[in-house]
């Protein structure tokens, strides 16, 4: 009602204040004696007075323009929510009431689970028709995804919330305690924007706990596409491209579980070209597993000939003299193949730009929907894809060198320390379960931006600005559509809690040292001091060691957190090999190593340390057993094993 108001005022208030002062700005056409008089004379007290004039009633109608045409946006999306909001059904009407009913009595809740939806982000357009939904806060839970680039299918975008996850996991792999080295990686960088959409995307559908639908009867279904593809089609349309680019991806993602039995991938460097465009860089040498590219169209036919294996072409407009040759490669059974143009062999599919597609010539849409994507998602995906198993080439570390820990990088400034008459009443719990207490009571936090808003606090002690927030929070959504949100919850936040906990200032938030207790501050000062400590390396190992209760924000998934969550646990497990490394009892090194395991059980260096921890005090069983244990959680993870993880540990 006070925005209503507040629209009101300004169409209506300086109006009224222009007329009272000044008149309306014209009283009518000049007349030919008023414009000559101008003409001789402009500058009189009569003619500025009416510049004035006009120049205020110019002004408000800009502004009084903007005002509405904001307000109409924001009721056309109003109005697109509520069509989209599904009506519950009468058992899920009666669900609903008895649990609201036992929630009533029960109390409040210690500890609430987020549950504001994270939004994907809208439509943007790199070639051809623009891509995805109309409004910054549509989210395609049913049969996909909707993210700026396009729309995969629900079960390609679980598939790049694997490969995302399977990234960090061979980043946990090769990272070596102590060294601050990782091969062939150095640092912790986050993946695309795409990515992290997707992940949004799917976040959102968990903590709603919407369902993938079952389409209405009639209507296509979305499939991967060689289950949905004929023996051979040809792509035509505004979303032709597109679709191929989603071919592409998804059948490269689908092989991702399986590098050894899946459908290997043929492309043209024409039609690599024509996808990702001539600059593209990106090379199967450069790490896409099944994907071979050859230099011609005939070359790519002689190799799916030669082939036994089912694979997939995908090819440029095939002339009509390698039709024949396409038709006997076809024949074989197992090549299918998909034109980016024409092709006098096949089926031609006319595919829209949201991957809908229909039988060339028929209005009607009656064949499967497909994944589209523009050429910046498709490199994005692509991108995560090279990441997944790279080589791994390192040296072996010493075990025997006892450095120190080094200090905690730029991703974990740690907050100076601050002298306190008494710790501050509100304690900020993120590291395991987050929690947040007020004079030792439990706060119920019911968004997810909260949560994430705090805790992303939490990890830059120095602040964030709005933008850096709302670009984390919602990935790739235009910031000016969600900074409204965000200045919502964190002014609810601060109500709840207490404002001078957050500050805001210059367009920065920061939690106030002075306010708030943060365990993640605590961990972070004590790595620092153990990093530079010249006596009692023990104790400031162990006071590392103690200070970690758990990952950083256990149980949640946002994408932005993998960089700082990794970086939290290297400060232990460096803490934990470098005692275990200065350790004179070799019973104690392994019960230290071990305790390093549990904090991270993919870590290769880490267990070949264990193993020959185990070796030194003569239990050569528990070594083997340790790398076979090792051996098999990779590969149940997607992790080839490395001959560093297959080894067999030292007899000396």
């Amino acid at each position: 009602m006070a925005a209503w108001a507040g629209l009101l005022m300004l169409l209506v208030g300086p109006p009224l204040l222009l007329v009272k002062v000044s008149s309306w700005p014209l009283r009518g056409v000049p007349t030919t004696e008023q414009v000559q008089e101008w003409v001789a004379q402009p500058l009189t007290e009569r003619t500025l007075t009416a510049g004035l004039t006009l120049l205020a009633w110019s002004i408000w109608l800009f502004v009084a323009y903007t005002a509405v045409a904001a307000t109409a946006r924001r009721v056309r999306s109003s109005a697109r929510w509520l069509r989209r909001l599904p009506l519950p059904t009468p058992l899920q009407a009666t669900a609903t009431g008895v649990a609201g009913a036992a929630a009533l009595s029960a109390g409040h809740a210690a500890l609430a689970q987020p549950a504001e939806p994270v939004a994907p982000v809208t439509a943007s357009a790199v070639d051809g028709a623009p891509l995805g939904p109309d409004t910054a806060d549509t989210v395609d839970v049913g049969e996909g995804v909707t993210i700026a680039g396009g729309w995969l299918p629900r079960e390609a975008a679980e598939q790049v919330a694997a490969a995302s996850a399977l990234v960090w996991l061979r980043r946990r792999r090769d990272y070596e305690p102590l060294t601050g080295s990782e091969a062939p990686l150095h640092d912790l960088p986050p993946l695309s924007r795409t990515v992290a959409a997707v992940r949004a995307a799917l976040d959102a559908t968990a903590h709603t706990g919407v369902e993938s639908e079952r389409p209405p009867p009639g209507e296509a279904r979305a499939a991967g596409p060689l289950t949905v593809l004929p023996a051979a089609v040809a792509l035509t349309g505004p979303g032709a491209l597109h679709a191929g680019r989603g071919v592409l991806v998804t059948t490269l993602l689908a092989a991702l579980r399986q590098p050894a039995g899946g459908t290997p991938t043929v492309i043209t460097r024409t039609a690599w070209a024509m996808l990702l465009g001539p600059t593209a860089t990106m090379t199967p040498h450069q790490g896409l597993p099944g994907l071979q590219v050859t230099a011609s169209l005939d070359e790519a036919l002689t190799l799916a000939h030669s082939t036994a294996r089912a694979m997939l072409l995908i090819s440029e407009t095939v002339p009509a003299p390698a039709g024949s040759r396409l038709a006997t490669v076809l024949d074989t059974g197992t090549v299918t193949a998909v034109v980016l143009g024409t092709s006098p062999v096949g089926t031609a599919w006319h595919v829209d730009v949201h991957g809908h597609t229909s039988e060339a010539g028929r209005s009607q849409q009656g064949g499967p929907r497909l994944c589209v994507l523009d050429q910046v998602a498709a490199t994005d995906l692509l991108a995560v894809l090279t990441l997944t198993q790279p080589p791994l080439q390192r040296q072996p570390a010493d075990a025997t060198a006892v450095p120190r820990p080094r200090p905690p990088a730029d991703t974990v400034t740690v907050h100076p320390a601050i002298a306190r008459p008494a710790p501050p009443s509100t304690q900020l719990r993120v590291l395991g379960k987050p929690a947040l207490l007020v004079g030792g009571q439990p706060v119920t936090i019911r968004r997810s931006a909260a949560w994430q808003a705090l805790i992303l606090l939490a990890v830059h002690p120095d602040g964030l600005r709005t933008r850096q927030l709302t670009d984390a929070i919602w990935p790739g959504v235009p910031a000016h559509t969600v900074t409204g949100r965000l200045y919502t919850t964190l002014s609810e936040l601060r109500r709840s809690i207490s404002a001078a906990v957050i500050d805001h200032a210059e367009d920065r938030y920061r939690l106030d040292p002075e306010q708030v207790d943060v365990d993640l501050w605590h961990l972070r000062a004590a790595a620092r001091r153990a990093a530079t400590a010249l006596t009692d390396h023990t104790g400031a190992w162990q006071k590392v060691t103690d200070a970690y209760t758990g990952d950083l924000a256990t149980g949640h998934t946002w994408a932005w957190v993998d960089p700082p969550r990794e970086a939290t646990r290297r400060l232990v497990i460096d803490a934990y090999a470098a005692a275990a490394a200065a350790q004179p009892e070799p019973r104690r090194a392994v019960e230290l190593l071990q305790a390093a395991l549990r904090v991270d059980p993919y870590n290769a260096d880490l267990h070949r340390r264990a193993a020959d921890a185990l070796t030194a005090v003569g239990d050569h069983t528990g070594a083997a057993e340790i790398l076979r244990t090792y051996t098999h959680r990779l590969t149940h993870a997607g992790l080839s094993p490395t001959p560093l993880d297959q080894a067999a540990p030292s007899t000396r």
